[in-house]
């Protein structure tokens, strides 16, 4: 053998494969890694906040002192309701009946004043006294009052002064001193003021 030879025969390597990976590396694609990796496990937070969050157990005996706390609360209103609108139903029923009252003794306020005017002149006897003495009966009944004397003190909130008279009068303050008209009071309310002559203070 030649030296050119064996030369030639001392430098001829076999050719390798750049591109062939070595065994036992698994290559890595698009960062996911190959066959036969272990994932690393991961937590499940919303499990932990569901355990975080969770509500204590409630006590039946306190949760049943809540809801009868709670009825009895409902109870207390309805009872104040039915209350108040009991009273504002027996206030209208009043109100109506004091009403009912007045007019029907305003209709009769001509009525008395003819039975005055007989008394004055003595001519209530018989069977007309029975019917006058009824009718004064059942107006005081309901709290009809006839007012107004010689002598009273004016009252401008009860009297209308119908005209000035001189008459003697020994009080600091008007009087009146003769009844036209007798006033009425229903209860504490004005019917009909009194019609006055009145005197003032010499």
């Amino acid at each position: 053998m030649t030296h050119e030879q064996h030369a030639s025969t001392t430098d001829v390597r076999p050719e390798t494969d750049d591109t062939t990976p070595d065994v036992g590396v698994q290559p890595i694609v698009d960062g996911h890694m190959g066959e036969g990796d272990e994932a690393e496990p991961q937590h499940d937070g919303q499990a932990a906040e569901d355990t975080v969050d969770a509500e204590p157990a409630v006590d039946p005996l306190t949760a049943a002192e809540k809801a009868l706390a709670e009825r009895t609360e409902d109870l207390q209103r309805v009872q104040a309701e039915y209350v108040n609108y009991k009273r504002r139903v027996d206030r209208d029923r009043d109100a109506a009946r004091a009403q009912g009252i007045a007019a029907v003794a305003t209709d009769l306020l001509p009525i008395l004043d003819g039975i005055e005017a007989a008394h004055t002149h003595d001519e209530v006897t018989g069977g007309f006294k029975l019917v006058a003495d009824e009718l004064e009966k059942l107006g005081a009944k309901f709290g009809l009052v006839r007012y107004g004397e010689v002598g009273d003190e004016f009252d401008p909130q009860i009297h209308d002064a119908l005209m000035q008279m001189d008459a003697d009068n020994d009080k600091d303050v008007p009087i009146c001193a003769q009844i036209l008209q007798s006033g009425y009071k229903l209860n504490d309310r004005i019917l009909r003021h009194a019609r006055v002559a009145v005197a003032d203070p010499k």
